[in-house]
């Protein structure tokens, strides 16, 4: 096809970026064909702003595109990928790519938190088995919008590990800030989980995926993750907490604080920090530990770009740093995080493997595993941190 025809489904914060990045994609014709959501109001806006057709459904939708994009929250995503998959649509779906979002037809009443996990985590890995076969079968492509994977900081690491036949020991990563903006993040029935599936999710993405990139370089075959060991937190709720109004506080049924030890088919670790109580702007990093380098991966802050501001009001038209909370005083600021983010290398990947038939960097099985070690996790936290199997999608 000499365009591809792109489609969202969703038109918040994820989908405005992805029209920012996807203008910057080389070599392939892009062409923004429409929206839908499930807000008539936001997709409206959404089209007007873009200059793109608006549709009430995915299905309505799916007759005008060759991509679909899926960006809205974490429980829509299973029925617009079934649903692109079965018409034959290739697929971008935006972390976290699925999950437990609670019995159907629940509303704020569910508490996901006291929510037995194993349960959660035998419908996940079902749904997921549904989900993976009905991709597979229809021929069409699967990216997995994990922007820490496309990351230029990360690449070159993958890189590095390629070419020096490196067995990576032990891997740090985290994804930490004061809490999302979000109103619908704090309900497990919208998001499937808290600090770990909003935000371990990245760095734990990564980790899997260099493990991943290790086993092909040095066998042939990637290395999968085994086990996890996990305590997730509420420490917004502790006994003598004091609400100062720089963190985002009462959440309804999630976790605002997590550990996560995960340990590799080759006994090899890595350790997933994730966390709603960090001041400071975003921590983003992934630090690998190899037997031959060691690498850390600054993906934000990254110190490109140091700018001293002494009067906050001079900067109130120019974006800083993302969940910064003031503008005044030293700054690392980055360019263009879209880049340095990986948001725009993700989606230079999935457009050019569509026009060419080879498969992404970040693929479906990387998809399924950060799931599945996800639930493996929340069942290891409430089981008091007992190491738990991850089973393999």
């Amino acid at each position: 096809m000499d365009t591809l025809r792109i489609g969202f489904a969703g038109a918040g914060y994820a989908a405005n970026f992805h029209v920012e990045s996807f203008k910057k994609v080389y070599g392939v014709k892009v062409e923004f064909a429409g929206v839908t959501s499930r807000r008539a109001e936001s997709r409206d806006a959404f089209a007007e702003k873009h200059g793109i057709k608006s549709y009430a459904s995915v299905d309505e939708l799916l007759e005008h595109i060759d991509v679909l994009d899926v960006v809205s929250s974490p429980a829509a995503h299973d029925d617009a990928v079934l649903k692109a998959a079965a018409a034959g649509k290739h697929v971008i779906c935006e972390k976290p790519f699925s999950g437990y979002f609670g019995p159907e037809g629940c509303g704020d009443e569910y508490h996901g938190d006291t929510d037995p996990k194993e349960k959660m985590l035998d419908a996940v890995v079902g749904k997921l088995e549904t989900m993976a076969t009905a991709i597979r079968r229809s021929g069409v492509l699967f990216g997995y919008a994990e922007n820490f994977v496309y990351a230029p900081a990360v690449q070159k690491e993958r890189e590095i590990v390629e070419k020096t036949g490196a067995r990576i020991l032990r891997m740090l990563g985290e994804e930490a800030h004061n809490g999302s903006q979000s109103k619908l993040y704090g309900f497990w029935r919208y998001n499937g989980g808290g600090a770990l599936m909003g935000k371990g999710c990245h760095p734990l993405s990564a980790v899997l995926y260099l493990k991943q990139i290790e086993g092909l370089a040095r066998g042939g075959k990637p290395i999968r993750p085994k086990s996890v060991t996990c305590r997730c937190e509420k420490l917004t709720e502790c006994a003598g907490f004091e609400d100062r109004g720089f963190i985002r506080t009462g959440y309804h049924d999630i976790e605002d604080n997590v550990w996560a030890h995960i340990t590799f088919e080759d006994g090899t670790v890595a350790d997933i920090l994730s966390g709603e109580i960090v001041l400071g702007g975003i921590s983003n990093y992934v630090e690998v530990i190899a037997n031959n380098h060691r690498t850390r991966c600054n993906l934000s802050p990254t110190a490109m770009l140091d700018v001293y501001n002494p009067q906050g009001a001079q900067f109130k038209d120019i974006y800083t740093v993302e969940k910064i909370s003031t503008k005044e005083g030293w700054t690392s600021l980055t360019p263009d995080e879209n880049y340095t983010l990986g948001y725009i290398g993700e989606l230079q990947d999935f457009a050019q493997c569509i026009a060419t038939g080879r498969q992404p960097q970040a693929d479906l099985q990387l998809a399924l595993d950060t799931i599945t070690t996800i639930y493996a996790a929340y069942l290891s936290d409430e089981r008091k941190g007992t190491e738990t199997a991850i089973p393999l999608v």
